[in-house]
Parts: C-alpha cells; sequence; structure tokens
C-alpha cells in the first residue's frame, strides 16, 4: 500500500492554511540577510548539493537545513551545518535567509518562512509524466462534500506558490517548455542551463565515473557478486495507488533464474513516496533493494549501472548522458495516461518497445546481456534520446545555474572562501544572521 498521495497531503496543506499566512506576514516584517539556506527532499544530495558545493566554495555563508538524524550525519560527513527544518531556528533560518534552493517544494525547507525569498527551484529530473498544474493529480482532495471547490483552492495555491520561483534550470528548451507549463512561470525564470543534479553523469574521464561509481555501490550495497552485470530497477510514483509491476512468485523464480544465467544483478529502487513488495520469495543474493533508506541519491552510482528498468521515471532521459540501455516496464500505460498524462507520446521515449509484464522485461534483459550488438544498438537509441533532452553535457550546469543567479541580482559572497580545512559546524555553531530574538 502506498505511504502518500496527493490527496492526503492537499489535505494537511488546506488544513495548515493559518500557520502559512501567519508565516508569510511574519516573512514580511523580517528583514532577510545574505546567507544561502539548501534543502533537498531526498536528503543531501541532488542538484541541491551541487549548487551548495559551489556556492560554499565561492565563499558563500550556507546552511542545510534536514529533517532527520540521518540527514544530519550525511551533511557532518560532508563538512556541511546543518539546522533542523521543523524548529522555530529552522523557521527563523529560512525566514532570515537570503536564498533558498530547494529540488522538490518548499517543504524542503521550512515551508512556513519562505516568503519573499531569492528561490531557486532546481527541481528532480526532466519530467515525462505531466506535473505541477498540467497534473489533475496535483490539486486532488479527499472525496468529501466541496471537494470540486477544495480542489480549485489547492490550484490557486500551488500557483501562487510557484510565482515565488526565481531561477528553475532546465536541461533544454523541450524540458524548458514543460517546466513553464507545469509551474505557470515565464521563460525569464525557467532558464537553460542544464540540471545541477546530473553533472556527476558528465564530468571526467568514463573510467573515473565508473570507478567512483562502483565505490558508491560497494558501500551502500556490499557483497555483490563479483564481475556481475548490475540491473537498476526503478519504477516511479502511482500517485498513491497500488504499484501494478511487482512481480509474482513465478516471475521471481524467473527474474532470479535469468540473473544466475547471465551472472547479473538486479538492484530494486521503489520510489521514496510510495512502499511495494518487492522482497522476493525466494531469498538470492542476486536481488538487493537500493531504496532512497540504502541510497538516498542514486545519480552519483548511475555510471556503475549496465542496464536500466524503468517505467515513467526521469532516469529514462539521465542514463543516455551514459548511453545506457533502457527497458521499459508498463503494464498501466493506458491508465496511468488517463489519469496522469505525458508530456509528448510515451512511444517517443521507449521507441515503441516497451515491455507490459516481467516476462517482456526478461526476454529484453536476456537479449541486451547476451548479445553485444543488441546492447550496442539500446545504447545508442538511449544516448540519441538524451541528446535530445539535455542541451548541455559538459559537466558545468551548476556553474551556469550559479550564474544565473548571481546575474539576476544576488549579491556576491560576504564570508571568507571556505576551505578544506574549515571545521564543521553543526547546528549549535554561532548564527551568523542573527540569534533567536
Amino acid at each position: 500500500m502506498a505511504s502518500f498521495s496527493f490527496g492526503t497531503g492537499n489535505a494537511a496543506k488546506l488544513l495548515r492554511i493559518p500557520l502559512y499566512a501567519a508565516g508569510r506576514l511574519a516573512a514580511l516584517l523580517i528583514p532577510r540577510g545574505s546567507r544561502w539556506v539548501f534543502g533537498c527532499g531526498v536528503g543531501i544530495g541532488d542538484g541541491a548539493l551541487a549548487l551548495w558545493r559551489v556556492a560554499s566554495d565561492a565563499g558563500h555563508d550556507t546552511v542545510w537545513l534536514t529533517g532527520s538524524a540521518r540527514e544530519d550525519a550525511d551533511a557532518r560527513a560532508l563538512g556541511i551545518r546543518t539546522i533542523r527544518k521543523q524548529t522555530l531556528r529552522g523557521w527563523w533560518t529560512t525566514a532570515r535567509a537570503g536564498v533558498l534552493v530547494v529540488t522538490h517544494g518548499f517543504g524542503d525547507v521550512n515551508r512556513y518562512g519562505g516568503g519573499g525569498a531569492f528561490t531557486v527551484q532546481l527541481w528532480h529530473g526532466i519530467p515525462l509524466k505531466r506535473i505541477g498544474l498540467d497534473s489533475p493529480a496535483t490539486t486532488q482532495v479527499p472525496a468529501i462534500p466541496g471537494a470540486g471547490l477544495l480542489s480549485r483552492i489547492i490550484g490557486l495555491l500551488y500557483r501562487a506558490a510557484a510565482q515565488r520561483i526565481d531561477v528553475l534550470p532546465a536541461a533544454s528548451d523541450r524540458a524548458r517548455g514543460r517546466l513553464e507549463s507545469a509551474f505557470g512561470l515565464g521563460d525569464e525564470r525557467v532558464v537553460v542551463t542544464g540540471e545541477p543534479r546530473v553533472d556527476v553523469l558528465s564530468a571526467g574521464a568514463p573510467e573515473e565515473r565508473r570507478v567512483t561509481a562502483s565505490g558508491i555501490l560497494a558501500r551502500a550495497v556490499p557483497g555483490l557478486p563479483e564481475g556481475a552485470r548490475t540491473i537498476l530497477y526503478a519504477p516511479t510514483w502511482r500517485d498513491g495507488a497500488v504499484d501494478p509491476a511487482v512481480p509474482s512468485a513465478a516471475e521471481w523464480t524467473r527474474i532470479i533464474a535469468l540473473l544466475e544465467r547471465r551472472d547479473a544483478v538486479l538492484l530494486v529502487r521503489s520510489h521514496p513516496l510510495g512502499e511495494g513488495s518487492y522482497a522476493s520469495p525466494l531469498p538470492s543474493r542476486r536481488v538487493r533493494m537500493l531504496g532512497s533508506a540504502v541510497l538516498a541519491d542514486v545519480t552519483g552510482a548511475l555510471p556503475a549501472i549496465d542496464v536500466l528498468v524503468t517505467d515513467y521515471s526521469s532516469l529514462a532521459y539521465d542514463v543516455g548522458l551514459l548511453a545506457m540501455p533502457v527497458v521499459h516496464l508498463v503494464p498501466d500505460a493506458a491508465e496511468y495516461a488517463r489519469t496522469r498524462g505525458f508530456y509528448g507520446r510515451l512511444d517517443e521515449v521507449t521507441g515503441g518497445d516497451e515491455a507490459t509484464d516481467w516476462g517482456g522485461v526478461l526476454a529484453r534483459l536476456d537479449a541486451l546481456l547476451g548479445d553485444e550488438s543488441a546492447f550496442s544498438e539500446a545504447s545508442a537509441r538511449s544516448a540519441a534520446l538524451s541528446a535530445r533532452m539535455h542541451a548541455h553535457r559538459d559537466g558545468r550546469n551548476t556553474d551556469r545555474v550559479y550564474r544565473a543567479i548571481r546575474a539576476r541580482g544576488v549579491p556576491g559572497p560576504t564570508t571568507a572562501r571556505r576551505t578544506a580545512a574549515d571545521p564543521v559546524r553543526g547546528a549549535t555553531a554561532p548564527n551568523a544572521e542573527g540569534a533567536l530574538p
């Protein structure tokens, strides 16, 4: 059963309207400073981490707002100063920030203190499925009397919140059009700089990327079979519905048999907002879990993956930067198109070669892992799709985003340039923007 849906989330937002209003009023009265405040819906990673490195190295005063002990520990390991976002100090830090950097939504920082800050929304992937204002799922509410009116109110609130975004990076002109429509923004705010989160897939030599990514995987999933090919299965979120692609017991038997025969490993990465029982009834070292609890940000590990299996995830665009073959498993394509919708046609991404069940997936995987020419052909298709969606492939997307922020009037750093020797400053460190009143 899913752990979250737009309907339940929107109901909670409606109940919090008085808090949003109070926070907005207070933020208008509190002077903002120059600090850059970061948050990310998946933890310490994604494009927010890439931009944190650039801003921090440039000398900006930076802090990361966290939501768990794990995020605190991950940040501490990287020398990132943290404050818990749901505390009074987290609200104060957000309300005093000069720049807010988020990847999912304003809940990445303290959701009640963001009004009036210069806001950078990095988003977390090129959308294939419709998102934001383009998706009916965004304004869903529980089936109660007055649901239609409440849904319209949610739509108005979403549009108003989106207008607070000052910079939204896009991977290409094609991706920019989707983001402009989804957030109701003009092209002066949606800029084709490339996405900071995928710089790790383009920077450096391929061999170096593979070695680094293999190290990430080995730490996250120790004991992988030596020399085995790696297959990543990454289904997307079903907006609160049950995942229809969970294998049956018979399908698990066939999956493990193929992995043994082709000396491969299947890494299963369920979406963090949904739950699905992907535990195999036949325990095997060939099937391992790689959810967000195991590895918060999977992007850095992608160069160590050989084949991606997914449905409607933006990973299908990203792995093309690595010329990685993609197998599409879409058992609910017609229903998903009806209830959520796609940007363009699904077959423009899949090439019309999508599978509707695990039998079809296994046939495609068997061909890819057993035939070098089939693997090369699929790699070329993946790279061609990515080339249409990623205008920049030089590993400098983050630098372009930083320059776009500065070009819009954000002042330069006022603190000394950060060095690797700087001590880690935790949530109890002195507050450069002033203590709580």
